[in-house]
């Protein structure tokens, strides 16, 4: 497309928009748009019964790796009531969230949704949860963290490569807009919930780059055009990720639901990019030995659909740590995220942020049991190789000295039929 009449191009206008959010941001978006944004369907029973199957509908690289929607927003919501949702509320909710169901398109060039609660929305019952569903508070998961924990009563997350679509879809639930994708919304969500707060953020090739101009990123503009990710490398590969069928619940009141964790992590690269060589990069983000064998090209593209961090890699941290005086972020998570049988057991969804000028990561994990979670987060801290000379709690161990949690929280996404306002035996009275 044609720059505008003020010679601020297409690109400029959608790299601010989503960030900034709001009726103006929409309209400056829409100026720069000429596709319509494709509709949902006629037939509502055709969507996926579980909010976070994603994967069919997104596209795939070369290498069969899922590509994330680029423009993601997450929405920190508060019940606007003491005590338990009513009847109301619950259909106000589902009326709001079936409104962006017929409105677009469940796929990356629409929109896709879902709606998940955290354990402090299940406590305003005086029922308990099922002891079988593992969802505790959000609590500190290494000895040198001191986040912010997320309580708000649930998390709306919207993703699309059409920042006009996100945009218009969170001016239509906030009530700042009668319509979405010319779908008119009857009630939107706000007439139930608060935003507590509001987060954005992208992921995708050039973006990064585009968007490196923030503090934690040296003035040099060291993120390679090609980068998904500030840290400079692609993540994500499909045989280190969960399958979408594996993080979900299989049975009781929640079956088809998954738990969802997400931190937001603030990102210091000056060190990385200017005191770490590309080799010393990759020995961090991945394994001493990728950079020895020279494993990884550019961004990590030649690896295909593996971070190539095989058992035998796995295995031999301990001697990596005497050899090398360093051992891998991948190496160190992998010994805790697979099963006895070999299955992964996260699937995780993570993308860059420039929220507050400053780079961060938000930090999206599924899996079935917040434990696994937990675990693979413990692993990855190291703290039990520092009895290796070379390895410090943040020096030489993966990439702990280049990240910050600031922000963690624990949520259900529990599947379609029961994400307005569900009570903790699974249901959802007046529906």
């Amino acid at each position: 497309m044609s720059p505008g009449t003020d010679g601020v191009s297409r690109r400029d206008v959608l790299k601010a928009a989503v960030a900034v959010g709001g009726a103006s941001a929409l309209s400056a978006c829409l100026d720069f748009v000429d596709e319509p944004v494709p509709e949902g369907p006629s037939d509502l029973s055709t969507l996926p019964t579980r909010q976070h199957a994603w994967e069919a509908l997104l596209t795939r690289d070369g290498a069969e790796n899922v590509e994330l929607p680029r423009h993601q927003t997450l929405l920190y919501l508060t019940l606007d009531r003491d005590g338990t949702p009513t009847p109301a509320d619950r259909r106000a909710v589902e009326s709001a969230l079936t409104t962006l169901d017929r409105a677009y398109e469940r796929s990356n060039e629409g929109l896709i949704h879902s709606l998940a609660f955290s354990p402090a929305y299940f406590s305003r019952f005086d029922e308990s949860l099922p002891d079988s569903l593992d969802l505790p508070e959000p609590r500190a998961l290494s000895p040198f963290e001191t986040p912010t924990f997320d309580r708000q009563d649930a998390l709306l997350h919207l993703a699309s490569d059409r920042a006009d679509a996100l945009l218009e879809a969170e001016e239509a639930l906030t009530g700042e807009r009668d319509t979405a994708n010319g779908v008119t919304m009857e009630t939107p969500l706000s007439a139930v919930f608060s935003v507590d707060s509001r987060r954005t953020g992208f992921i995708g090739k050039g973006m990064p780059a585009e968007r490196q101009d923030v503090r934690g990123i040296p003035d040099s503009n060291p993120v390679p055009e090609e980068s998904p990710l500030f840290m400079g490398f692609k993540a994500g590969f499909a045989k280190n990720q969960a399958t979408e069928e594996y993080v979900t619940i299989p049975d009781g009141p929640f079956a088809g639901a998954t738990t969802k964790h997400v931190s937001k992590l603030r990102q210091r690269l000056e060190d990385w990019y200017v005191e770490q060589e590309f080799d010393d990069r990759v020995a961090e983000m991945f394994s001493p030995e990728h950079a020895a064998e020279n494993l990884v090209d550019g961004v990590g593209d030649n690896l295909g659909d593996s971070s190539g961090v095989t058992p035998d890699i796995v295995d031999r941290i301990r001697e990596h740590a005497q050899e090398y005086g360093r051992v891998g972020h991948a190496q160190k998570a992998a010994r805790a995220n697979r099963d006895e049988a070999g299955n992964v057991r996260l699937l995780r969804r993570h993308f860059e942020s420039t929220d507050e000028n400053e780079a961060s990561l938000h930090f999206p994990s599924l899996q079935r049991r917040m434990t696994d979670f937990e675990e693979v987060r413990r692993a990855m801290n190291g703290t039990d190789l520092t009895d290796e000379p070379a390895i410090r709690q943040r020096v030489n161990n993966g990439i702990l000295e280049y990240i910050f949690v600031k922000n963690r929280g624990n949520f259900l996404v529990p599947p379609r039929r029961l994400r307005a306002l569900p009570t903790p035996m699974g249901e959802v009275p007046g529906l």
